[in-house]
């Protein structure tokens, strides 16, 4: 397993880590045995960056990885996220309501200081407004936080924030069916040495070409009930990308796919030829899927003229179907 510095930080993370939004349990049900395999699976195989949320599985996914992890040395990073929890979304925004969160997340991760947190994909206006800033930087003092980033849904949203020159990471979705950022704000970040986590790598699992039409999914998977955008953005769920629409896609795709390579390590090899991302965060709902995800790190980078042919893909084919702000 490789590893990347996060920007400016000291912190050193697998270039291959673990989204940890499945282990609450929103991506269908999951047992706490499969998430302990999951858990073990990804330490072995070098993945030393896992990321997670205090709402997800409503703080489920916090507790398990401050059960496993909180009291391992040396200690994986860990990173998690405010912003989305009740009280705070859409407008109840506050330096105690953070602070607060804060704590509650330090508990269940069984930790004193939090390795890095970052805003949940806040309103623009709120992040345009820039008070959530000073707030980050007061319980950095604090000592509640080591550093700050900010997990966002669109360009502009990245924009706004690669402006503090403090913060160490924008988290955004990212995937071969999803370029545009390749235009301004990846460069952005490059240049003003702000790390890239890269999440949805996978677009909800579309780009590892498992899915037909007529796949299922549980009803408390996003994939299931926010398909077309009814519970949050939709491009939280299959790139914004219609579901059968994006079937049909990823069959073109795995014609270009190269020898030795799977569909989702296609998909994931070329974002980490991308020299303005830290690390990817492919969620995993088996260690089966952990050992898959945690090769990419080994493969050989993409040629540049398949780098050509998936960006002339996204542009002829694949960007028009994109729904939600982006």
């Amino acid at each position: 397993m490789q590893t990347r510095q996060l920007g400016k930080s000291d912190l050193t993370l697998s270039e291959v880590g673990l989204g940890c939004w499945q282990l609450g349990g929103d991506f269908g049900p999951i047992t706490a045995d499969t998430v302990a395999e999951i858990i073990d699976t990804a330490l072995a195989e070098g993945i030393t960056f896992f990321d997670t949320a205090d709402v997800y599985g409503d703080g489920a996914s916090e507790r398990y990885l401050g059960e496993h992890l909180g009291t391992r040395n040396p200690k994986p990073v860990i990173a998690t996220k405010y912003g989305r929890g009740d009280g705070s979304y859409p407008d109840g925004y506050s330096l105690t309501h953070m602070r607060d969160s804060v704590k509650r997340a330090q508990d269940r991760l069984k930790t004193d200081s939090l390795d890095l947190l970052q805003l949940h994909c806040v309103p623009t206006e709120i992040v345009r407004r820039g008070e959530i800033f000073d707030w980050l930087r007061t319980i950095q003092q604090e000592g509640h936080i080591r550093y700050f980033g900010a997990s966002v849904e669109t360009v502009e949203e990245g924009l706004i924030c690669a402006e503090h020159d403090d913060l160490t990471s924008l988290q955004v979705i990212f995937n071969i069916f999803r370029q545009k950022l390749l235009d301004e704000l990846l460069p952005r970040a490059e240049d003003k040495n702000i790390g890239v986590i890269v999440r949805l790598p996978l677009a909800s699992g579309m780009l590892s070409g498992k899915f037909t039409e007529k796949t299922r999914f549980a009803e408390s998977d996003h994939r299931h009930f926010n398909r077309d955008g009814d519970a949050f953005n939709v491009g939280e769920t299959f790139a914004g990308i219609p579901f059968e629409t994006g079937v049909k896609l990823v069959r073109e795709l795995e014609k270009k796919v190269p020898e030795g390579y799977t569909m989702a390590q296609m998909a994931m090899r070329w974002l980490l030829d991308q020299p303005a991302v830290t690390s990817i965060i492919p969620g995993a709902s088996s260690a089966k899927q952990v050992r898959e995800n945690a090769r990419v790190s080994t493969l050989n980078p993409l040629p540049d003229e398949l780098h050509e042919e998936l960006y002339d893909f996204y542009q002829h084919q694949v960007q028009q179907h994109i729904r939600g702000v982006y």
